[in-house]
């Protein structure tokens, strides 16, 4: 987590935060996109653009709506305070940049990539007088799920698509290397047969003796080698020399992963490597900004 809020400590205890969740009230202002996923002027027009908007529908006699914020390591949740209607779920992961007014003490706002259109939407609420609070509880929120994220493998992620990928290649090795062995085993019996000095041992009637084991093929002499052994079926080339099924990463263990959640642990993995950055910035630049 990447701050600007300096010698502050967390406020919550971690049990708080994931096994429960902290609760706020504030009004919710909207949300509108954003180019970026971080920046102080990102927010600040966005806020401003929101602002405006709501002072318009105030003027038409319409309230800023309440709503009540849920807090915790699996996300910031946005609901309806009375029927506790969720109307927006912002997963921790993908919130990047999180920011209070450090004049007005209410204005808080945060950039969150949407999970259907993949853009930025900045958030902007209204609390009364816990803005900064609410800012740190997401920081601290955050904080701990990627701990979280990082005690339950996600920090193999990346070592299992690197393993992922090594392991396609020693397929596509294996099955090139089969296809040379057989080559090669074709050519050494071709090339030993044409400077065999041994005539084959034949039956009586100068033929090759049946045997149940070998099949009904000449068998071409080997340099006074015993005969190679019997011909049989193409090796399976989904097994190792020793007839195990080759290691895969993604299919063994109680840590397989399907490929659904795989990608979303990809998306994680990306969400908090970007980090949340927590800032403190001046929003109410004029008199239109006081109050909504």
């Amino acid at each position: 987590i990447h701050s600007s809020f300096s010698h502050k400590s967390w406020m919550h205890t971690p049990d708080a935060l994931a096994k429960h969740y902290i609760s706020y009230n504030a009004k919710f202002l909207g949300n509108t996109e954003v180019e970026a996923p971080k920046g102080t002027e990102v927010v600040k027009d966005a806020v401003r653009k929101l602002k405006f908007q709501r002072h318009i529908k105030k003027s038409e006699g319409q309230k800023t709506p309440k709503v009540e914020l849920q807090i915790s390591i699996y996300g910031v949740k946005i609901l309806e305070p009375k029927s506790k209607d969720v109307q927006h779920n912002c997963q921790l992961h993908r919130i990047s940049f999180c920011a209070d007014d450090k004049t007005d003490k209410r204005i808080f706002t945060f950039i969150c990539k949407d999970s259907e259109s993949n853009k930025h939407l900045c958030y902007v609420f209204d609390s009364e007088k816990c803005a900064e609070e609410i800012t740190l509880t997401i920081g601290q929120a955050f904080d701990l799920a990627y701990k979280k994220f990082l005690e339950s493998g996600g920090k193999d992620v990346e070592t299992r698509k690197q393993i992922g990928t090594l392991q396609k290649r020693v397929s596509r090795f294996r099955r090139r290397s089969v296809l040379v062995h057989q080559s090669l085993k074709l050519f050494g019996q071709d090339f030993a047969g044409s400077i065999s000095l041994k005539p084959q041992s034949t039956d009586v009637f100068d033929m090759v003796p049946f045997s149940p084991v070998t099949p009904l093929v000449p068998t071409a002499a080997s340099n006074g080698c015993p005969p190679p052994p019997p011909k049989s079926s193409p090796p399976d080339i989904n097994k190792d020399l020793f007839g195990a099924e080759p290691f895969d990463p993604f299919t063994c263990g109680a840590a397989d992963f399907p490929p659904d959640i795989q990608s979303k642990l990809d998306e994680m993995q990306e969400g908090f490597k970007m980090g949340l950055t927590l800032e403190g910035a001046v929003f109410s630049l004029d008199p239109l900004d006081s109050r909504c």
